[in-house]
């Protein structure tokens, strides 16, 4: 039975709140630490690292649970009503640090909360991306589904990356967090609700964790395409990482642009975010044409190699004291980014549909956990690396927002969020079409 466009729209709208918490997690924490709480960049960077990693090894607990959970309301819809709550709650009380914990002193609290969002945040990433495979099983209804989870997500990330630092600069990280709260549940309830009547597998799966793992592993195109977009996302991931940094050290605008005053009312970082957003947001309808009219995987070798000539027109243009020119490029790299949005959460799916019609395991939970593992393992990763790289160029930590950086201090800025980005993209290019393809081919003969 075909879904409705209600139903498609419904399932996509999920994201909208799941991304405000990626975004503010992988934007925020960090700059936090350093530039707030007076956490030297490295042991800030090791420990949002620690938390993420923690991260990950709840995703295939969940993930089995969920394809094992039997209720009235579905296998999956609980875990992402209930997890909406943890994932809400740890991010507020993440950054409600009392004013006597600054410095080291202030790493347990943040961290503990920290914890708690994460696994709130799991509750719901996993079930939600496992109904992408259960509620459809038709590759042009996914790209459809998926481009508009991206539309909502791009409002998401205008949200949580253009209003959060604006009401956190005038009101405090923990306001905004709260401010932005109900936007969250209200966004993941919603979903629920309007996919309440889709196509879905009743039953819970009997199959055991051993199996459920052996099933996936075996899986090698999957497996490979989860590997890569885990390349992909440390790319992307240490570009959203160092963009606070960027934003405050890297852009000194002469106030005589166009969007200079718009820039001062809403700070340079929310500017560029709602540049990208906008370019995110226009681009969904060209990557499904491209992904019918190419294939999905050239549509995506197609999106990431613009993604790196734009870095490379990144590098060149920084350091830049015209921030309407650099919004411009945001708006071209939200365009870019649409393609790593979109494209592989339409892909990987259909390698599901493989596994379910060799063995009949309905094991989506387990899929789209180890798909998680891989993006969450960069994201854990990324703020570590930049936390390493800055630290190691002699960055100074602060508790005013910004400091005095030296000369090699922010030139490894420069460098961490445009060319060692594109190089990453440039090895998961090599990786999709030199492994990906062949591998894929033998199994969807349209990939």
């Amino acid at each position: 039975m075909a879904l409705t466009i209600g139903q498609k729209a419904g399932w996509g709208l999920a994201d909208l709140g799941v991304v405000v918490f990626v975004v503010v997690k992988q934007l925020l924490v960090l700059a936090f630490l350093t530039s707030y709480l007076g956490v030297p960049a490295g042991i800030a960077g090791a420990a949002t690292t620690a938390v993420l990693v923690f991260d990950m090894i709840t995703d295939p607990l969940i993930g089995y649970l969920s394809d094992r959970t039997d209720s009235r309301f579905g296998r999956r819809a609980p875990w992402m009503m209930a997890g909406a709550v943890v994932m809400v709650a740890g991010m507020v009380g993440l950054f409600a640090v009392p004013e006597e914990l600054r410095g080291t002193a202030a790493l347990p609290w943040v961290l503990g909360f920290f914890c708690l969002a994460t696994v709130g945040f799991t509750m719901v990433a996993i079930p939600y991306g496992a109904l992408a495979g259960e509620i459809t099983e038709d590759g042009r209804e996914r790209s459809q589904m998926t481009a508009w989870r991206m539309g909502f997500a791009s409002v998401g990330i205008l949200v949580g990356g253009a209003l959060v630092p604006g009401l956190a600069a005038s009101g405090g990280h923990a306001h905004a967090a709260l401010v932005v709260s109900p936007l969250i549940l209200g966004a993941i309830w919603f979903s629920v609700w309007s996919i309440r009547k889709a196509p879905r597998h009743p039953t819970p799966s009997l199959v055991s964790p051993a199996e459920m793992l052996r099933h996936v592993l075996g899986n090698r195109p999957f497996m490979v395409l989860a590997a890569l977009y885990g390349v992909m996302t440390l790319a992307i991931a240490l570009i959203t990482a160092g963009l606070p940094f960027a934003a405050l050290y890297l852009i000194a605008d002469t106030g005589d642009t166009p969007l200079s005053a718009l820039a001062q009312s809403l700070t340079v970082l929310s500017l560029l975010f709602a540049a990208f957003t906008l370019g995110s947001i226009l681009s969904q309808a060209g990557w499904v044409w491209a992904s019918a009219t190419l294939g999905k995987l050239g549509a995506l070798v197609l999106g990431l190699c613009l993604y790196i000539l734009l870095l490379f027109g990144l590098f060149a243009a920084l350091p830049s004291v015209n921030v309407t020119a650099i919004a411009g490029v945001f708006v071209l790299a939200g365009m870019t980014n649409g393609a790593y949005q979109q494209i592989p959460w339409a892909m990987y799916p259909d390698l599901m549909d493989v596994t379910r019609a060799r063995t009949g395991a309905a094991i989506e939970g387990g899929f789209s956990a180890i798909w998680l593992f891989g993006q969450k393992l960069a994201n854990a990763l990324a703020p570590g690396a930049l936390g390493l790289i800055l630290g190691a160029f002699g960055w100074q930590e602060t508790t005013e927002g910004r400091a005095e950086q030296s000369a090699d201090a922010l030139r490894a800025l420069h460098v961490s969020v445009t060319l060692v980005p594109a190089g990453i993209l440039v090895l998961a290019v090599i990786g999709l079409w030199v492994l990906y393809r062949p591998r894929a081919a033998r199994v969807l003969p349209a990939a």
